[in-house]
């Protein structure tokens, strides 16, 4: 059995190329059906999207790594060629240290965040749901979720990190001198926005607005920190109130475009306004980004900031990686094991089948009145012998080469003291 993984990430691919390949969680079941239907052998396979990286996780007879780079290709709409050069390939154990690694939080831009984890999770529940989940990416994903708990407990890995949202709040810091004048905006509901308004509601800000598609789900974040739900589409002609926009959605198209920005400075008089869009794809159009009064950071942006607390985190990283790769030992272990379990089977069924023979007989003897320990050792003697059968008769093979690796065989097998 082999697996394979195929990947972009914050590391290796541009923010919009990583928006052409970026998919909502309710698109991972058809993306992976779409996948598989591609392929002749049928592979388990499973999609993990987060803002920072997409990969595809796969586990069948033979690797297709091409196959599965020129399948994304073209569902991205780009050249094989232009994805290659900003993707990566990985096969079973490398593939195994990589999902090993994501899971405990090494391979993310904020090192040791936790996020991370729930995405993998939701991303497993997605493939199961699509029917796409063997035992192997079982294997391979169940004992990621061991190894990052263990990451987590054992080292010091996730001390005095610094979020996505908690670097929102650090840029916010250095253009308004005190926040509790600012008036917020958060566009989207979900966990990354929920996470930037607990962060930003810490300082106490004028006020906070959500706006977002669903009311219902608007209102339910809005309740938390008394804030004020607005309808995406009102957007463009409130945009002005707000001196801090974060944008975090699903949306396929920037939602937040360069003329309703222009309007909102127009109607501000050039205040300035403080603009995160973490979002991938983009919902605020790059365009905005040249405004002179307006200071837009995307998700790439922030990785300067995050990166200033992980000097003194990096003495966990080595305590981390060892567990990594005690886990990717026992994981390529038992992925070697399973190579033995069609032998397995056979060897059990072929005793199975011994011994149902022998049990029949025995009944009969029994039911004919036949003394019960002479019909025992008639069983004992009848398994026996169908058990040694085979080996006795490599023993007497005429040719002396068989006779000895049979030896050997034998002496292994059966004459060998208990260790």
């Amino acid at each position: 059995m082999a697996v394979w993984t195929l990947g972009i990430n914050h590391t290796t691919a541009p923010l919009d190329l990583r928006g052409r390949f970026a998919f909502a969680l309710d698109q991972v079941e058809p993306t992976l059906c779409a996948l598989r239907s591609s392929m002749s052998r049928q592979p388990e396979a499973a999609l993990i999207s987060t803002c920072n990286r997409t990969e595809i996780y796969c586990a069948g007879d033979k690797p297709e790594l091409e196959h599965t780079l020129d399948w994304l290709a073209q569902t991205g709409g780009v050249s094989s060629t232009l994805l290659r050069s900003h993707s990566y390939t990985l096969q079973d154990d490398l593939a195994a240290r990589h999902a090993f690694r994501v899971a405990s939080g090494l391979d993310s831009m904020v090192l040791g965040e936790t996020q991370i984890l729930g995405q993998i999770k939701n991303a497993v529940r997605a493939a199961e749901a699509a029917g796409a989940l063997g035992n192997t990416l079982s294997q391979l994903f169940q004992r990621s979720f061991a190894v990052a708990k263990e990451v987590r407990s054992s080292t010091e890995i996730g001390a005095h990190s610094i979020s996505m949202a908690a670097a929102a709040v650090r840029l916010a810091g250095q253009l308004f001198e005190d926040l509790s004048q600012v008036k917020i905006l958060f566009v989207g509901a979900g966990e990354m926005i929920e996470l930037c308004a607990t962060h930003f509601a810490a300082k106490n800000p004028k006020s906070i607005a959500i706006a977002n598609r669903s009311l219902e789900n608007g209102e339910k974040l809005a309740r938390r920190f008394g804030a004020e739900v607005m309808r995406l589409a009102d957007l463009p002609d409130r945009l002005h109130e707000f001196d801090a926009v974060v944008s975090c959605t699903a949306s396929t198209l920037p939602i937040i475009g360069l003329g309703a920005v222009e309007r909102a400075l127009k109607k501000r008089k050039r205040r300035p306004m403080f603009m995160v869009d973490l979002a991938v794809p983009r919902d605020i159009e790059l365009e905005v980004k040249a405004l002179e009064d307006v200071y837009l950071y995307t998700v790439d942006d922030l990785a300067g900031v995050v990166q200033t607390a992980q000097a003194s985190r990096q003495a966990a990283v080595a305590q981390a990686e060892a567990i990594v790769d005690a886990g990717v030992l026992s994981f390529m272990h038992w992925v070697d094991q399973r190579g033995s379990v069609p032998l397995i089977q056979q060897l059990n069924a072929q005793a199975d089948e011994w011994r149902t023979a022998e049990l029949a007989r025995a009944r009969k003897l029994l039911a004919k009145g036949e003394d019960v320990d002479a019909v025992l050792e008639a069983l004992s003697k009848g398994l026996t012998q169908k058990m040694l059968h085979g080996a006795m008769a490599e023993l007497r093979a005429s040719d002396a080469t068989a006779r000895e690796r049979a030896s050997a065989a034998i002496q292994h097998f059966f004459l060998r003291k208990e260790r």
